[in-house]
């Protein structure tokens, strides 16, 4: 006799993609900051850069770390039960091995 099993079902976001992609964003957001604009004596546009970069790949992947989480809890409450069946050990073997 197949046993029953109640299981949950959701799509989680991957966390790596949304990572980067705010890195990326914050990466972009330094060339503009990093660019334009006066410098103060004894700066060059490189070190501005740099000091830049640093900031704002930090700040966008952590933006980009609490878009994941908030979007991990909506796919939480989205989440669907569904009733899952074990299938006898005969039916698993469909011939396949030919």
């Amino acid at each position: 006799m197949p046993s029953q099993r109640q299981i949950t079902v959701r799509r989680a976001p991957k966390f790596v993609p949304f990572l980067v992609t705010g890195g990326l964003l914050g990466a972009i957001a330094a060339v503009i900051f990093g660019v334009g604009g006066d410098l103060p004596d004894g700066y060059t546009n490189e070190s501005a850069f740099g000091y830049f970069l640093v900031l704002f790949v930090a700040v966008g992947v952590l933006v980009g770390g609490v878009a994941v989480l908030i979007v991990d809890r909506m796919s939480v409450k989205r989440a669907r039960r569904a009733t899952v069946e074990e299938l006898p050990e005969d039916a698993e073997d469909d011939g396949a091995d030919s």
